[in-house]
């Protein structure tokens, strides 16, 4: 099913009007305000189609596999309307994917705070669950769902850490290595999570 269908828009469209009809579409179908409701089934399936159709998109475009893609200015993209088209955030990804934590920090140091987006928050949250600070990790994923509710990577990278860490997976870690748990967590989300919006990891 083409992605662009599924959000009701064209394939030329920027990336600000993708987000703005997956937002749209996702209070429209979001399961709480199908509680109780025989339309419930039907509502939750065509969330996940709207999901599946975002991420999509967000994929092919990352990938430079769109002609939709605008030049990237501050809230004219997805993942925290920052611009995970920016080339600054695609390039932490990468680093991040790659095991250069150290550079990737660097480059999202030099945002100030007031510059720091959702996808920011998100892509230091995988910083910090590396250096093994699993509080300041989760901190900086809940930032992220925050600041953009509807996207489904973040969400679901924040569930994932919960799962992923035995006993309390959001304590502050006192090792720099062998913790299990923080290499699951690793495992789980910077290969499962983060590979999945970078074109190198398919």
């Amino acid at each position: 099913m083409d992605p662009y269908k599924v959000l009701g828009i064209s394939s030329d469209a920027t990336d600000a009007e993708v987000k703005k009809a997956y937002r749209a579409l996702a209070k429209k179908y979001h399961p709480d305000n199908y509680v109780n409701n025989p339309l419930a089934d039907l509502a939750a399936e065509k969330m996940k189609q709207i999901n599946e159709a975002y991420d999509e998109i967000q994929k092919q475009r990352a990938a430079g596999s769109s002609s939709g893609s605008s030049a990237g200015g501050a809230g004219g993209a997805s993942y925290g309307g920052s611009g995970a088209q920016s080339g600054e955030y695609i390039r932490v990804r990468e680093l991040i994917n790659a095991g250069r934590f150290s550079e990737a920090e660097v480059l999202l140091g030099r945002k100030a705070a007031s510059e720091r987006t959702a996808e920011w928050h998100f892509l230091y949250g995988h910083i910090m669950l590396h250096k093994g600070w699993m509080m300041e990790a989760r901190q900086e994923f809940e930032t992220a769902c925050r600041m953009d509710p509807y996207n489904s990577e973040y969400q679901n990278t924040l569930v994932r850490m919960g799962q992923g860490a035995s006993g309390d997976p959001y304590a502050r870690s006192t090792h720099t290595s062998g913790c299990s748990g923080c290499d699951l967590c690793m495992g789980l989300l910077c290969a499962d999570c983060l590979c999945d919006c970078v074109s190198p990891c398919h």
